[in-house]
């Protein structure tokens, strides 16, 4: 238990640091990823064990399917590329999925890699055979170069995350007074 009381400060103050300065890092934001999905479990009381990374889910190793019928979330597509921007534009795309499962899916919470994006999502269970989505909206102001952002979905399906992505290339705007950085 003390191991765990130091472990999370110490977690939260690397999760922090992390989004504050990697931002536009694709593998901190992985990192950040795996950090959060290991705080998840370490308040869920689970061991040391650490989360293992797939390329559209992530599971905790303490985790156990559970027994009986399990919603699955079947998105069209988990990967979006918005193509060219321009800075300062707000672009956004809508993940759709559906409940190809034996249960009523419930999307618990959608978790953002920067705070540049900002996720919405279908808030009422979504019945067997029924459609939902999570839309990701990007405001591309401050963020020229290309980007590269996640969304990490938590329902009560199995495993329980699913991770979405997308990537812009952001063109710097001029302005009077030349190109802003």
């Amino acid at each position: 238990m003390t191991m765990k009381r130091i472990f999370i400060p110490i977690t939260i103050f690397v999760l922090a640091a992390g989004l504050t300065v990697g931002c536009r890092n694709r593998d901190a934001e992985k990192r950040i990823a795996e950090l959060e999905s290991r705080l998840a479990q370490l308040e869920k009381g689970g061991n040391s064990a650490t989360a293992t990374p797939a390329a559209t889910t992530a599971t905790t190793a303490t985790d156990e399917k559970p027994d009986g019928p399990v919603p699955v979330a079947e998105f069209e597509k988990v990967d979006h590329d918005f193509g060219t921007i321009t800075e300062g534009q707000k672009v956004s795309f809508v993940y759709k999925l559906k409940n190809t499962g034996q249960a009523p899916l419930i999307i618990q919470s959608a978790q953002p890699s920067c705070g540049c994006t900002v996720p919405k999502w279908t808030q009422e269970p979504i019945p067997v055979g029924g459609t939902g989505m999570v839309t990701a909206e990007f405001d591309s102001n401050g963020k020229p170069g290309m980007q590269n952002k996640t969304i990490t979905v938590t329902a009560n399906t199995w495993p329980k995350t699913t991770t979405l992505r997308f990537k812009a290339m952001v063109i710097a705007r001029a302005d009077a007074n030349g190109p802003t950085k």
